[in-house]
């Protein structure tokens, strides 16, 4: 729960910066507190986690254009681009590599067979993609105010996120069952 709260601290204070100020002050939250992040890890000398430096680098990037044009269609777009490089990280990996991705970060804690890791890896970049795709709609198609974009970006992505892990989570459980089984005719 730490290590969440810890990941989603950006996110947090973007929305309650939001809240209280402006799209304009939320950025610069948010990208002080994403670097902030990093220093803290580095402090520590805890790993800083590849995800950590993409996401700051999406906020560099996303924020510093936000602030300077003073124009919050670059923030709007930031969790798709964040989105669309995860998915591309993953296929990419996969077809250009032969690396399964989800496999090396989970491997060591589930055994599933060569074809479910593919399925999971080819399942989250499907969620990354659409999520993106549903950000850029909800950002851009003039159905939404800026509010609502920003609830969808703090509760309704995360919401989806852990409709889909839960939903993984029960797909995945059948697999790891008929693995536990032929073990133990194995023994």
């Amino acid at each position: 729960m730490k290590k969440l709260l810890f990941d989603l601290f950006p996110l947090i204070l973007f929305f309650i910066a939001f809240r209280n100020f402006d799209i304009y002050t939320a950025t610069g939250v948010t990208m002080a507190a994403a670097a902030s992040q990093i220093l803290w890890l580095k402090a520590r000398r805890k790993p800083i986690e590849t995800t950590h430096w993409i996401n700051l680098a999406v906020i560099g990037v996303f924020g510093s254009a936000t602030l300077f044009f003073q124009n919050d269609a670059f923030i709007k777009w930031k969790p798709t681009v964040l989105y669309w490089v995860f998915a591309a990280i993953l296929l990419g990996s996969h077809w250009l590599l032969q690396r399964n991705l989800m496999q090396k970060i989970m491997g060591g804690q589930i055994v599933l067979p060569g074809k479910v890791w593919d399925k999971m890896n080819y399942s989250w970049a499907l969620f990354f993609i659409v999520s993106g795709a549903l950000n850029l709609y909800v950002a851009f198609s003039g159905r939404f105010s800026e509010s609502q974009w920003v609830n969808f970006k703090v509760f309704g992505l995360m919401g989806l996120l852990i409709v889909f892990v839960i939903i993984q989570s029960l797909w995945l459980g059948r697999y790891l069952k008929d693995h536990s089984a032929a073990n133990d005719d194995q023994i």
